[in-house]
């Protein structure tokens, strides 16, 4: 979805669970609490963001070797950078819709992840050579300008951000068959008017970038007194209750809804999540495997440990063992649908409702609704009640 919430439903209680399909041995059922599963998802949502930052700091550097020596080798390594910590990013999402650091009224969520983008108000797009505040020299290129400017007199009027970086990276998506293909001299001068600006609009928005991730490590640190994870810690059954809005809200509203089921119905590549970089089926994956990760309450770090613990699993199996295995399946299914998109995403949701493609998706979107109606008899399992979702 946009970043912002399109509708919320007050629906029924969720209750909780017990573990996953896992190399790991489940934790003793009767032995979890809730405070031990509210503790160790923060310490899951702390190294997950810490990853990503330092995935974001490794792009950081990919760009600035680029706008430094701006060659195809140097563009392309920079995409790649993108695209590695965009798997990251994307297991994240599963820890917003409930007012955290991420989304609450001052969180950044707008500037990190906000869509679709209208790329003519950042850079020329075709038929437009002239478009976009880079080519305005009259606008100063600064970060608190570009803060100031993001969805400044409409919410496709994207500035910074991810998908703002991406725009720059890979310029507009003109073809069938693959991303988009800006070129390297787009940032050379005296090959493109204004390339000195598109360097500085490039590095600015990649430096905001990395202020609000740094942001978001910060309040979920350990030990810290009066940060965010101090206070979630001490949450008891209310944090259980935003974990499991994150999940269900994630499930229906925003995965299969905003990002698979609007483009479904559309068939329209504007309404595609990644759609610079052809990227979209790799976001759809990421946020399946986040859902995925609070409910088993692990996570597989960057240097490849493994982050495990006491679980939403764990407190649903020991009141209802099937409840918990029966969701923890449908999960799984719901991340094996969402591999199974081919990439580019935008010819995936062509053709009538027999294309393999479209079957592909809906098979995504049926699998994560019925994913979320799960999740909303787990909470009611263990006695969570009065959650506040989001809906498509």
């Amino acid at each position: 979805m946009k970043h912002l919430v399109l509708s919320l439903a007050v629906l029924a209680a969720f209750p909780v669970a017990a573990q996953a399909p896992s190399a790991a041995a489940p934790a003793a059922a009767a032995a979890v609490t809730a405070s031990a599963v509210v503790r160790h998802h923060a310490a899951l949502v702390h190294a997950s963001y810490e990853d990503t930052l330092a995935a974001a700091r490794a792009m950081q550097k990919a760009i600035a070797a680029f706008l430094a020596a701006p060659s195809q080798q140097t563009l392309a390594a920079a995409r790649r950078a993108w695209l590695d910590a965009r798997e990251f990013y994307g297991q994240t999402e599963a820890y917003r819709f409930y007012g955290g650091p991420i989304d609450d009224d001052d969180g950044p969520e707008g500037r990190l992840n906000a869509w679709p983008m209208d790329e003519s108000y950042v850079d020329y797009v075709e038929g437009q050579p002239k478009a976009g505040l880079i080519n305005d020299r009259r606008q100063p290129l600064t970060k608190q300008a570009l803060i100031g400017l993001n969805e400044r007199g409409g919410e496709e009027n994207i500035a910074t951000g991810w998908h703002a970086i991406e725009f720059m990276l890979w310029g507009q998506d003109l073809s069938e068959t693959g991303p988009g293909n800006r070129s390297f001299e787009d940032f050379i001068d005296g090959k493109r008017p204004n390339a000195d600006r598109r360097r500085t609009y490039l590095r600015l928005v990649t430096e905001i970038l990395i202020d609000d991730l740094t942001a978001l490590v910060r309040a979920w640190a350990p030990g810290v007194k009066n940060n965010y994870r101090a206070a979630f810690e001490r949450g008891g059954n209310e944090s259980l209750r935003k974990m499991l809005v994150g999940l269900g809200s994630l499930s229906r509203g925003e995965l299969a809804g905003e990002r698979l089921e609007v483009a479904l119905a559309s068939q329209d590549q504007e309404d595609e999540h990644s759609c610079f970089s052809d990227n979209t089926h790799r976001d759809a994956v990421a946020n399946a495997k986040g859902i995925e990760n609070v409910w088993l309450g692990r996570y597989q770090r960057a240097d490849g440990r493994m982050l495990q613990g006491p679980s939403l699993r764990d407190l649903v199996a020991a009141k209802d063992a099937a409840l918990a295995e029966r969701t923890t399946a449908q999960i799984r299914r719901s991340v094996r649908a969402t591999e199974a998109i081919q990439a580019p995403f935008d010819r995936e949701i062509l053709g009538g409702p027999d294309a393999p493609g479209r079957q592909r998706v809906q098979a995504a979107i049926d699998s994560l609704t019925q994913q979320s109606k799960d999740l909303v008899d787990a909470a009611a399992a263990i006695g969570i009640t009065q959650l506040t979702l989001v809906q498509p």
